[in-house]
Formats: structure tokens, C-alpha cells, sequence
């Protein structure tokens, strides 16, 4: 875990280039699709905000929103981007191991980090835990195994580099992984871009 950390605070730097230049349809229409998921009542915990792609999104529709990352320079740059949001909390945060209490938040979003971690299944019953009765748990992630079981180039290539991708899911696997997770009643959205990506909601 301490390497996949020391990896994010050095992509940090550049990571907008990859969402908004290399994948920018992808996020546009991510971000699209998510915007109506939250109301204004809401207390929100975003996991792996990354450098606040979406939490800038997220943060006008809600009442509350905690902004947290592995990477203390992820969550930096989150920081320096939301500045304008008053209704946003900055905190470093394991997914696999969130300090919060049971039954903390109206939704929960984790976007694009499951399929880099050792025990997805794991950070699904951390999210499951902290999400109220009633509320939602939003799991967009990347697709980067094509229907021909032949893994994203581009995946591949950053893979190489550190970006450690410990699973690699097709539209389809990744719908098996919900459902063997325990979640049969899921809600899809397919997201189509150049590395494109499946939104997974379910309702507690």
C-alpha cells in the first residue's frame, strides 16, 4: 500500500491530463450521469477523489461533502481546486479501512479505484458499513478488459509504469463482481470513452 501511495502523490501532478485531455468523453458523460444522484439533504463521502474531478461536481448538489484519498497530494490538489465550496472536508482516508462510524453518510461514491486494490471486496463492505439505511453507494469503474478479453493497450502501458491495476474488468466480469459481492438488485450505466467505465448504484 505504501508504494501504490508514493505512486499517486507523484501522479497527482498530472493526472487532470489523463481525465480531461486522454479520457475526456468518458468523465464528461461520468459526470453527467452521477450529477442527479445527489440532493441537496445529502451528507457525502466521496472515496479516492483523485484531484477532484468529481467532487466539484458533486459538492453544489449536496449539503455536505467529505473529499478523501490514500494520497495526501491528491487530496492537496482537491483542496486547491475546491476552494470556492464551503460545504467540502479535506481528509486522508484508507478505503480498505475508513475511520467513520456505521451508518455515517446519505451516499457514498468511490470512482475509477477498485480495480487497483488487493481486496476490492473489502472496500465494498467499508462503503456498505458507512452508507445509512435508505441511502446509495455509487461504484463508477474503469472497463479496461475489451469483450474480447484483450486488456486496454493503453492499460497496459501505465500498468507498467506503477500504476498497479490489481483486477481487470469487462462490462460484463464487473457485473459478476457486484453480484458475487452480494448486490443482485444493482442499477448499471455504461459510460463509453476511450478507456470507458461501468457506474454501478445500489440502493441500501
Amino acid at each position: 500500500m505504501k508504494n501504490e501511495a508514493v505512486f499517486w502523490d507523484r501522479v497527482a501532478v498530472v493526472y487532470d491530463v489523463f481525465v480531461n485531455v486522454i479520457n475526456a468523453k468518458t468523465h464528461k458523460t461520468l459526470c453527467k450521469e452521477i450529477e442527479p444522484l445527489f440532493s441537496p439533504t445529502d451528507t457525502v463521502l466521496e472515496c479516492a477523489c483523485g484531484t477532484g474531478m468529481l467532487t466539484r461536481v458533486i459538492a453544489p448538489k449536496c449539503r455536505e461533502i467529505i473529499a478523501t484519498d490514500f494520497s495526501k497530494n491528491m487530496v492537496e490538489k482537491t483542496q486547491a481546486k475546491c476552494k470556492s465550496h464551503k460545504n467540502i472536508r479535506f481528509m486522508v482516508e484508507d478505503i480498505i479501512n475508513l475511520s467513520f462510524d456505521d451508518a455515517s453518510f446519505d451516499k457514498v461514491i468511490a470512482a475509477n479505484v477498485l480495480h487497483l486494490l488487493d481486496d476490492p471486496y473489502q472496500a465494498l463492505k467499508e462503503l456498505d458499513r458507512v452508507c445509512k439505511p435508505g441511502g446509495k453507494i455509487i461504484i463508477p469503474t474503469y472497463i479496461n478488459q475489451k469483450s474480447d478479453n484483450k486488456e486496454n493497450k493503453f492499460v497496459k502501458a501505465v500498468g507498467k509504469i506503477g500504476a498497479f491495476f490489481k483486477e481487470t474488468f469487462s462490462f460484463s466480469t464487473y457485473r459478476q463482481f457486484i453480484i458475487d459481492a452480494g448486490y443482485k438488485c444493482a442499477h448499471y450505466i455504461e459510460v463509453d470513452g476511450f478507456i470507458p467505465c461501468l457506474v454501478v448504484v445500489i440502493d441500501k
